[in-house]
């Protein structure tokens, strides 16, 4: 069991365990015991009734958050020829082939966002054993400068994990509620539309709301469902 500090025990006793929070006075208990240097990062957790066993039950997808992360995204993008200079071009912080595969085996991984145009997909499947367990691994794409301009603006990829769970961040505790709520409501909204059809019973099983440093406060899940994503 792992073992917290006398700080993060101090934070707990601030969170009823008992209680089903909404959204609005979840984002203000993360603020009000928020007691750390740094602009942490804040995160919505939702477990899910979807069986990962199962490929046709696996769950993920893609949305925009309106208000972004609250960091500058690095995208780097495997490309050559024409694709390479239109991801230059659309504002991709590292662009290559050979020189990034051979960068990334050496430990390399300073980025946020990995893209790749098919052709060059072969090449970079080795790279899986690096990049698999940071979320970094890409997926072939095309349309690139629309999804460059997409990944600075606060594009997020979801996806649920062995234990039917999905981790997403939703942006700083130093962001306004109004902003926090925004996107918090933008992943929750992409995920339920996600819901795989083979899916029986509830959908969003529970949901927590923690930061960085902080303890997870449970969600009340008709008020969660109930946020609708900023136009």
């Amino acid at each position: 069991m792992t073992k917290r500090s006398k700080r993060y025990m101090a934070l707990q006793e601030k969170v009823d365990a008992e209680k089903s929070y909404s959204p609005q006075e979840a984002v203000d208990l993360l603020k009000e015991v928020c007691n750390v240097k740094f602009d942490e990062t804040v995160e919505i957790h939702l477990r899910t009734g979807a069986d990962p066993r199962h490929a046709d039950q696996l769950v993920r997808g893609v949305t925009i958050l309106p208000y972004g992360l609250g960091k500058q995204v690095r995208v780097l993008v495997f490309a050559n020829g024409e694709a390479a200079e239109l991801a230059r071009q659309a504002g991709a912080d590292y662009v290559g082939e050979d020189d990034l595969i051979q960068q990334i085996e050496g430990g390399w991984t300073e980025f946020d966002v990995g893209l790749a145009v098919p052709d060059v997909m072969s090449k970079i499947g080795r790279l899986g054993r690096v990049l698999g367990r940071r979320g970094l691994m890409p997926n072939p794409r095309t349309g690139l400068p629309r999804i460059i301009e997409e990944a600075n603006k606060g594009r997020l990829e979801y996806r649920m994990d062995r234990t039917a769970i999905i981790h997403s961040p939703v942006g700083k505790i130093s962001f306004p509620q109004s902003q926090l709520l925004g996107n918090t409501a933008s992943v929750v909204d992409a995920v339920v539309k996600s819901r795989p059809a083979a899916v029986k019973g509830a959908y969003i099983r529970s949901a927590y709301l923690s930061s960085s440093m902080g303890p997870s406060v449970k969600l009340d899940l008709t008020s969660l469902l109930a946020l609708k994503p900023d136009a």
